[in-house]
């Protein structure tokens, strides 16, 4: 037994953390919608954060290695400066922003770009292409409403990936490494405000297991799908994250 946690406490969070890299395998992010409200019934919030932050970190390590060729890496160069910067800028500014419009905000917009990506796919209509030029902002914004919010900014990048036009693999394997990026930065401010205890590096351990299990059935449902259904599941995905972001 860790100190600090229950079985039942264990045994939920184990379930949860499968399910989330499950859905993470499938469409390439969604653990933070899947992991965080669920984890929060049973887990405080200073635990969930720090401890889900280090299990994506881990995977992130290992996809980075793995998919580096599959990686657009001029993408990756331009996202990658500004997603830094939001770090930093959110952690300096995370009590003095209106949380809870900007959460309405970036949930509204969410579900309305989920619905066109629907439309798109159901009527045929054009789908909206953008150019390198928004990857400063996108990379900016999405860190910044990450590091205040612990999630939901990350939507952002798979939206500009999406309206670029780029493919499943050469997705999943760039915001792989884009977010790995992001990840070390955080987790430097998590281990810094003294977050990591023992007892939440045991439970980090105890839960790894899920992860790569999770990943493995996420990614082998992923791999017999193809272009198109994985637009809808983006479009269900981006949805859902702007419903929970409504009503976080």
């Amino acid at each position: 037994m860790i100190e600090g946690f229950s079985l039942t406490q264990i045994v939920f969070a184990a379930m949860v953390v499968f399910t989330a890299f499950v859905v993470r395998g499938m469409s390439g992010f969604g653990v933070g919608l899947i992991a965080t409200p669920l984890l929060a019934f049973m887990l405080p919030m200073h635990v969930i954060v720090p401890v889900s932050g280090l299990l994506i970190f881990v995977l992130f390590v290992y996809l980075t290695v793995r998919d580096r060729h599959s990686v657009i890496w001029r993408e990756l160069k331009l996202l990658a400066a500004p997603t830094l910067i939001g770090v930093v800028a959110g952690l300096f500014l995370f009590s003095s922003l209106d949380n809870s419009r900007l959460l309405v905000l970036l949930g509204g917009f969410l579900i309305a770009y989920a619905v066109y990506i629907l439309v798109v796919h159901l009527f045929g209509l054009p789908e909206l292409k953008c150019s390198e030029r928004w990857a400063a902002p996108v990379g900016f914004a999405g860190a910044f409403i990450d590091t205040l919010f612990g999630g939901g900014g990350g939507t952002l990048v798979v939206i500009y990936m999406h309206a670029r036009g780029i493919g499943k693999m050469q997705f999943r394997a760039t915001v792989a490494v884009l977010w790995f990026i992001e990840m070390i930065a955080r987790i430097s401010g998590y281990t810094l405000a003294g977050y990591y205890t023992a007892s939440t590096l045991l439970l980090v351990a105890v839960l790894l297991p899920m992860v790569w299990a999770g990943t493995w059935v996420g990614e082998h449902i992923s791999n017999r799908i193809s272009q198109e259904t994985f637009s809808r599941i983006l479009a269900v995905m981006l949805m859902l994250s702007g419903i929970s972001l409504l009503l976080k």
